[in-house]
């Protein structure tokens, strides 16, 4: 049975196909970010997707990013993901965002001469779980679009969020939007399907390229975060649910 995600209806659309096994989990290396340098993947020289996003630097964002780096840093994947005492929650998030933003931007740049509309037609995690496109704006209706197509939705519908001072405000003292937590969770859902794309998908090349160590830290640190502020309905996480699972229990 083949489940097909659609954007902005909140359901899942589903369409017959002979089922098949999904694959084991890969076997993580949970090395500390330290070791990996987390947030630059060591000195590699990797294919960046997007531009990468600096945090706000009208706000605390510089000094949240320096206490990010110091407590990944520590090796304690739990306390960095914790929001500091003292500190404003939707900062927090923001800043978070864009490193997550950042990071998977990084990770699918290195797969895009193996991420084509050839080898991946549609945009999927697995055998059973395809995901469509829908922006409730310019795109109503969730479209079936090939997984390179989906991520350059995906990330300029991202880069268009972070770039909207209404939503993220550069300013001190300008006020978050009411509804930021819930485009938070919205961008969060849809940066888990890269990771779960790529696991389903190009783990291998991500071998052959010796990357897994980096992948496998960033979706650690991605799960532990989301979990921590509940940003992902357990539901969506399915397609990795093996992995994320061996992640939790591990710590």
């Amino acid at each position: 049975m083949l489940i097909g995600i659609r954007e902005g209806e909140g359901r899942l659309g589903r369409k017959r196909k002979k089922s098949a096994a999904s694959p084991p989990p890969p076997r993580l290396n949970l090395l500390s970010s330290a070791e990996m340098s987390l947030f630059g993947f060591g000195n590699r020289n990797l294919k960046t997707f997007r531009p990468k996003k600096n945090a706000p630097s009208g706000n605390k964002g510089v000094q949240l990013r320096k206490y990010i780096d110091a407590t990944l840093g520590s090796g304690n994947i739990k306390e960095a993901v914790r929001l500091p005492a003292g500190e404003n929650l939707n900062e927090w998030l923001a800043v978070n965002t864009i490193d997550f933003f950042n990071q998977a931007n990084l990770l699918y740049g290195s797969l895009t001469e193996f991420c084509t509309p050839t080898t991946c037609s549609t945009m999927s995690a697995g055998p059973t779980v395809e995901y469509r496109w829908a922006d409730g704006v310019k795109i109503i209706k969730p479209i079936e679009v090939s997984a390179p197509k989906y991520m350059e939705y995906l990330m300029d519908w991202i880069e268009a969020q972070l770039d909207d001072e209404s939503i993220f405000p550069q300013r001190i003292g300008s006020p978050f939007p009411p509804n930021f937590q819930e485009i938070i969770k919205t961008i969060f859902k849809r940066l888990f399907r890269v990771y779960a794309h790529i696991y389903h998908s190009h783990f291998q090349k991500i071998i052959f390229l010796k990357e897994e160590a980096h992948l496998n830290t960033s979706f650690k640190h991605f799960i532990f975060f989301t979990r921590e502020f509940k940003l992902i309905d357990k539901r969506e996480l399915a397609p990795l649910h093996d992995l994320v699972e061996s992640i939790l229990h591990a710590y």
